[in-house]
This record gives structure tokens, sequence and C-alpha cells, in this order.
């Protein structure tokens, strides 16, 4: 099937160019903006020539036919009548997408997600802290206290955290979101724990009637701060001038919003926050665990509506309040059930296509990435995502009979174990995974997947060419050097479903510490996006790579970009193929881990990473084995 025909059959079953608002394409991807998800045949696309796979995603239906065809093909639909967009613009429409509820979810998900690293590094010290009492260890009362500050410190400026955050996404200067959340936690104020536990500390009263006390610990107060600060901020910049904005912008914000913050919207949004908490917890101690039977069984279907962020939100209420959180336990018997289902579809198919697929996407899954599993898999034959929500409801309820709550979030499944083991329940937790797997697994095996052909292999074996022999037998071992200086990630971990699934190729990622590209062996450049953004060389051994800078990045159109080399051009290991600027990355928000991708693993025997921690110019990083 030539491009046109493929391109033709891509329009027809995304509905018409009618259904169609914009089409435009990164390094892999083809992304499109359509006024009605409903009309795209997702099974006829999923299964055309040269489509690796598909999802929806941020408002867009994402095609993936990977380095050099998504441009040809994007020509193609161009060429048939497809409208085309800026990046920025369709980022900006894909933005809007969704109703009212959704929109707010996913501005909670972008507050709270910059935050949750340090709420697990708080849940992982309070795991070994537990560890050493469990093991009856006296610690030193200087080693008490240090302790404390690791536990506790996260949550007393938690406020802080969260107004700084809010400050950000909604364009405010997080620099005076975070003083204005600082304020709210003073020590010139009543601390809010000690005023709960009934002691000496009371509330202050301010003009005799307004009680007063410290928001330790607060989420939904701070997140309303944070969003009425910001647009304060905003709106009394434009009405000062430039001259005076240093000035006063910070003053009047921070006089405004502190009188605001601690009289009026902080204890109105505190009694608010008491009570959704109540609520949280009538539902995860519903009796004979019911509670983590219904949350279990909807998890994953909240994660694919988009609105799964709402969970950051209740988690961290519960783990200041608290300090343990029951939802952790829940969701990682969903999302265990979900991998569970994938592995079993890979394990069962003969199709080699969907095995290269499904084995990567259960392991994103099983280190706490559902999405290529989802997506990639379970969704597209849907048998396998149904039967997984049973089984996650089944692991959930478990997980509530048998009381697990984890000492941190953010993290679910493997690297989850680290929650349950300072406080006595990593035996139950591990009983909790293996019921999820083992019915995920048998559920999707016995009921869930059959091969297109009685178990045939529905992918066509094509006519090889003598040509196509030629070239393959010339493919032989090679080692590849790193083309970025910096800390090695595994692929599974990078936050993008079209190459943590491996459905790109095999290979690493690697978080820059320099903002350089270098060629990985001798090679020929075969691809150089306009934007700077992508590389595709071939290497004189036959491995075709493709070098990834940032995540999303094609959406700076260039800006920070600047390529050194020219399709057609040889290089040797070692030689600049561009330059980056990492602070201009991340003032637009997006991540500049950098994918290093061989996208012909499949001509391989073998494609294996053998670089971790920190990675130098020249050092090796991947082994091909013809």
């Amino acid at each position: 099937m030539t491009n046109t025909e493929i391109a033709k059959k891509v329009i027809e079953a995304l509905g018409g160019r009618e259904n169609v608002n914009s089409v435009a394409h990164c390094a892999t991807r083809l992304r499109v903006m359509v006024k009605d998800e409903a009309k795209i045949n997702k099974d006829a696309i999923e299964n055309l020539e040269k489509v690796q796979g598909a999802f929806f995603n941020s408002g867009q239906y994402q095609i993936i036919f990977g380095t050099g065809t998504v441009n040809k093909m994007y020509d193609e639909v161009v060429a048939l009548g497809l409208p085309t967009t800026s990046k920025d613009e369709m980022k900006a429409e894909a933005a809007k997408q969704g109703n009212w509820f959704q929109r707010a979810i996913r501005t909670f998900g972008d507050v709270f997600v910059p935050i949750i690293p340090v709420i697990v590094a708080t849940g992982l010290f309070m795991g070994v802290r537990g560890l050493l009492n469990a093991l009856g260890m006296t610690l030193p009362e200087d080693v008490t206290t240090y302790t404390q500050i690791l536990t506790d410190t996260a949550f007393i400026i938690l406020p802080g955290l969260v107004v700084w955050s809010t400050f950000r996404v909604f364009g405010g200067n997080p620099a005076v979101g975070i003083v204005l959340g600082m304020m709210l936690v003073s020590g010139s104020l009543p601390n809010a724990w000690a005023v709960a536990s009934g002691g000496e500390v009371t509330a202050m009263n301010f003009f005799g009637f307004i009680p007063v006390v410290g928001l330790q610990g607060s989420v939904l107060p701070a997140f309303i701060i944070g969003v009425v600060g910001a647009k304060f901020e905003k709106a009394v910049r434009r009405v000062v001038p430039d001259v005076l904005d240093l000035l006063v912008t910070p003053f009047v914000t921070l006089l405004v919003m502190s009188i605001l913050g601690l009289f009026v919207i902080g204890p109105v949004f505190h009694v608010v926050e008491n009570y959704i908490l109540l609520g949280t917890k009538a539902i995860l101690n519903l009796p004979f665990g019911l509670g983590g039977f219904l949350i279990g069984g909807v998890h994953q279907v909240i994660v694919v509506s988009g609105v799964h962020h709402i969970f950051n939100l209740l988690e961290v209420q519960l783990l200041a309040t608290d300090h343990v959180n029951p939802f952790n336990a829940i969701i990682t018997a969903a999302m265990t059930a979900q991998g569970a289902a994938t592995v079993a579809v890979g394990v069962k198919t003969k199709n080699p296509k969907l095995k290269t697929l499904a084995f990567p996407a259960a392991l994103s899954a099983f280190l706490g990435i559902t999405e290529p599993a989802i997506f990639g898999v379970n969704l597209r034959f849907r048998k396998p995502f149904f039967l997984s929500l049973i089984a996650g409801a089944i692991g959930g309820g478990l997980a509530s009979i048998l009381g697990l709550a984890g000492t941190g979030n953010g993290i679910t499944i493997i690297p989850g174990t680290m929650l349950y083991i300072g406080n006595g329940q990593l035996p139950q937790y591990l009983l909790m995974v293996a019921v999820s797997f083992a019915l995920g697994f048998a559920l999707t095996y016995m009921f869930g997947y059959e091969d297109e052909t009685d178990g045939e292999s529905t992918v066509k074996k094509p006519e090889v060419s003598e040509e196509v022999v030629e070239t393959a037998s010339k493919l032989t071992d090679e080692t590849i050097q790193t083309p970025i200086v910096g800390d090695v990630v595994a692929l599974s971990d990078v936050n993008d479903p079209v190459f943590s699934s491996g459905a790109m190729g095999q290979g690493i990622a690697v978080k820059p510490s320099q903002d350089v590209v270098y060629a990985p062996a001798d090679a020929e450049v075969t691809i150089v996006f306009p934007t700077g953004h992508a590389y595709g060389l071939k290497t004189a051994n036959g491995a075709e790579i493709l070098i990834h800078v940032g995540i999303d990045t094609v959406s700076m159109n260039g800006e920070g970009f600047d390529q050194k080399v020219a399709q057609g051009d040889k290089v040797k290991a070692g030689d600049v193929l561009g330059t980056f600027d990492s602070a201009k990355i991340a003032a637009v928000g997006l991540d500049n881990t950098t994918m290093v991708i061989v996208t012909n693993t499949a001509d391989f025997a073998s494609v294996n990473p053998v670089a971790s921690g920190t990675v130098a110019k020249g050092d090796a990083v991947i082994e091909v084995k013809a």
C-alpha cells in the first residue's frame, strides 16, 4: 500500500475531512485535533500498514508512524485536504478540550505533579524510620530529631509548596507565591496541629470574632489562595506603570492576599477541606472492603478519562492529616491488574508486533505508568481492559479488608513496596499484589483475548527482495555511545507512552547536564528536523538511531535549538550534531529528558542498555547484537 493510499484510509477512519479541525506532527506521531472522537474508527487506524499504535491524549488523537515515515504521512494527509496548525496553537486548543470538570482536574494535576516527588521522598523516610523502630533500634536523641526533620518538613510547609506551584501554573510570580504560602504557616501563628490536639494552644481571635490558626498541612485553602493570588497579581501588574512594577506589584499582592488568606479564604476553605476529608474517609471505611472494591474498579476508567489527578489532592490531604494513605494500596491493585492483563495478551498472542508492544507496556505498568498498557494493548482489544477492572476491584477490596495504607504517594507496585516496609504491612501488600496479578492474568488469558485467526499470527510475512536480504546481512554487532552527557533514565520511566512502551524501539533516556548533542557512532545523518529537537542517523553497521531532545519540544518551533548538521552529512562518533537550551525548555514547562532509540530494533537479535548512573561523552550506553 502506498503512502497516499494509507493517508486516504487514515482520513476515512478519522471520520472524514469534516471531522478534523487540524493536524500537526512531531518526530514520531501524527497529531490530529478532531471534532468528535466517537467518529474515529480506531480499530481501522491501528490495523493500517505502517501504523505502530494510536491513542487519544490531551485532546489529540496521536497516530504513531515513526521517524521519517511521519513526515511523509503528514505531507500526504495535508495534500489530501486536512487543515494544518502550529504546535503552539494545537497545544492551546488541546488545553480547552473536555468539560469544565475535566479542565479543572487537569489543572489540579499541573499543580500537584511537581510536588509529588518531595511527598514520595517523605513517605520513604517514614518507611525507613518505621523499619528501624520495628527492629527495636533505639536511636540517639539527635538522630531522632534529624529523622523528624526529614519526615515532617514537607507537610509543615505544604501550603507554601502548593501556593508556589499554583502561582506557577496560573501565571503569577512563583517567588511571590512561595512567600505568601509560607506566611500561612508562620511561626507567629498558632500551629494548626497543636490547636487540633486540644492542648493549651488555641486559635487567635482577630478583631474579636475571626479564629485564625496556621494552615500547616492544608491543601485546598492553599490552592484557592494561589489561584486568587496569581490572578490578582496579574491584574495589579496591568494597571501599575512598568517603572513602579518591581516595587508596587509584589507589595500590594502580598498585603491584600495575606489578609484574604488568613481571615477569609483560609478559615472558609479549611472547613470545606475538612468535610471533603470526612467524606473521603467515609468511603474508604465502608464495611467489607466495599470502598476499596469501588475505587479499585473505577480507578483505571478515571485514568482513561484524564481526571485521575483528583487523587493527588485527596492523597496529599490524607498524608498531611494522618501520615498514611489507604488510596495507594487500592490504586496499586487496579494498576497491577491492568499490567497483568497486558502480560496475558503478550503471552497468548502469536503476533510478534503485539508481543513487542505488550511486554514493555506491562513493565511500565508495574513501575507505575499504566497508560502504555491501557492505550497500547488493553483498550485496543476491550475485553482485557474490562476484565482487569474486575480484578482491580477485587484487589482493591482486599486492600481495604487488610487495612493497607502506605506512608506516601506517587509510587506503586514494585517501587511502592518501599511504602510498606516500615509500617509492618509488607506481607499483606505482597499478598494483595499477587492476588491482583493472578486475577488480572487469569481472567484475560481465559476469557479476554484470542488471536484473530484461531491463534495464527495475523502479521503478513512481507515479500523479501534480494536487496532487503543483502541489507539485512550487513547488520553487525555495535556499541552505541551516549549522545548526551547526564544521568541515565530507564526508557520505561519516560513520561511519554510512545517511548516508554517501547513502541518506537528499545534504547535509553538521559537527563542532560550539558546542552550538547553528540553523534553516538560513525553514521550518516538521515533526518534533521527543522525544529532542531530530533535527529535520525544510520550507522555503518546498520543501526537506525533516533535522538529526541525533550518531550513535546517540537512545540517550541526551534526556539532554543541550534542544529550543526544537515541531512546526508557523514559524522564520526563524538561530533557535535547540535545544541539546545535546557533553561528555555524548562521555562515553557517541558521536560528536557532525551531519548536515544534504535528504531529498527526488530532487525536485531537484541538491543540492550548497558549504562546506569551518570554518563560522560564517549561512554557506551547501548549494545546491539545482530
